[in-house]
């Protein structure tokens, strides 16, 4: 059993993807090749945008939209403290300073009720990430912004596909950022990433900043960087595109049944009124998991946790001055949370398999 099947959706699509593949072999614009700007107008129209901007790694385009949104040292961005450290990383790359705010203990993103307190005269932007594959409450946190003047940047690196009250993740904010990794909802088989906004100036930054710093060669009027999307690469999500909706369903459904099956026995993730939810990882919280992860790792079933230490517990944010204490919910999930197999093309028998060795382990 998989934790995330990549094989079966190639397999389903091999012609498809060999042939966009051999196709950028024989036309050899490997950088900035034409499937770049034909996948980009997809990305845009599926989402419901004006721009996407196709990046080299989805750690990459969060450094892009804060660096386009003007955000360097003696700024502050606020964010979340249960994520992956490339939510604070690029923050601080910038040279601004990560500004943690608790977590929401019923869907694990940004508790919006402490937003408003963390706000200060140096807050320059709202990161809040859509975490395991489900939206927080953007038109209460954009509501918050507007009041301050604030732009809102998501962090969608798990949730590409999920919707909030019809709207789709990546659509909903001034500027957001996906991950094609092969593992997210919407991967690629290397590295990747895209920006999305509605706003020209801020997407002819992003365009000028992903290469180099200027989108006229020899003409640099920014500080950029090599952040460009492989031509291989974007071709390869293009051959996949076609499956994604279908894929995006059958996360639902898996999802939802997976829910049905634990909701008796741990806490299972809750999908918020207006949310449709992706279910990147499929998570659920337990009082023993040490316990439980023994118990799938004798039945030969994968599973991971994400994330065993909060950022403001990583020695590279000491600095930042904070104390094991001040997140109590993040530190709380950190120590109970753990992720089941979850991909578009889980049967229901491996699935049972999941189920009943959860079940057995709680038990005994």
């Amino acid at each position: 059993m998989d934790f995330v099947d990549l094989k079966t959706p190639y397999k389903a699509s091999k012609l498809r993807i060999d042939s966009a593949i051999q196709r950028v072999l024989d036309h050899g614009r490997f950088i900035m090749g034409p499937e770049i700007a034909e996948l980009e107008t997809i990305l845009a129209a599926y989402v419901g945008c004006k721009h996407a901007i196709t990046v080299a790694s989805g750690t990459d385009s969060l450094e892009i939209a804060l660096r386009a949104m003007g955000i360097g040292a003696g700024d502050e961005v606020i964010t979340v403290p249960f994520t992956w450290i490339s939510s604070a990383e690029a923050i601080a790359l910038t040279g601004a300073k990560p500004v943690f705010v608790d977590l929401d203990r019923i869907d694990y993103n940004l508790d919006v009720s402490q937003l408003e307190a963390a706000i200060t005269p140096r807050t320059k932007a709202i990161m809040p990430v859509s975490l395991f594959g489900q939206m927080p409450d953007y038109a209460a946190i954009n509501s918050i912004a507007e009041k301050h003047n604030l732009p809102v940047l998501e962090d969608a690196a798990q949730s590409f596909g999920a919707t909030q009250n019809g709207h789709k993740s990546c659509a909903l904010t001034t500027v957001a950022s996906t991950s094609f990794f092969p593992a997210k909802p919407l991967g690629c088989y290397g590295d990747g990433g895209a920006l999305f906004t509605s706003d020209d100036a801020l997407a002819e930054a992003m365009r000028a900043i992903r290469t180099h710093g200027g989108v006229k060669r020899h003409n640099h009027p920014l500080l950029g960087m090599n952040g460009r999307f492989d031509t291989l690469q974007a071709a390869i999500i293009l051959a996949k595109f076609p499956d994604f909706p279908s894929e995006v369903q059958a996360r639902n459904r898996i999802g939802a049944r997976y829910t049905d099956l634990l909701r008796d026995a741990c806490y299972t993730p809750a999908v918020l009124p207006g949310n449709t939810h992706v279910y990147a990882q499929y998570t659920i919280r337990v009082p023993n998991r040490d316990a439980i992860g023994l118990a799938l790792k004798e039945e030969g079933i994968p599973f991971a946790v994400y994330y065993p230490k909060c950022l403001h517990e990583q020695p590279v944010f000491s600095a930042l001055g904070y104390r094991y204490g001040d997140f109590p919910e993040a530190e709380k999930a950190s120590k109970e949370v753990i992720s089941l197999p979850m991909h578009p093309y889980l049967s229901d028998d491996e699935q049972d398999k999941v189920v009943n060795a959860v079940k057995s382990a709680l038990i005994s």
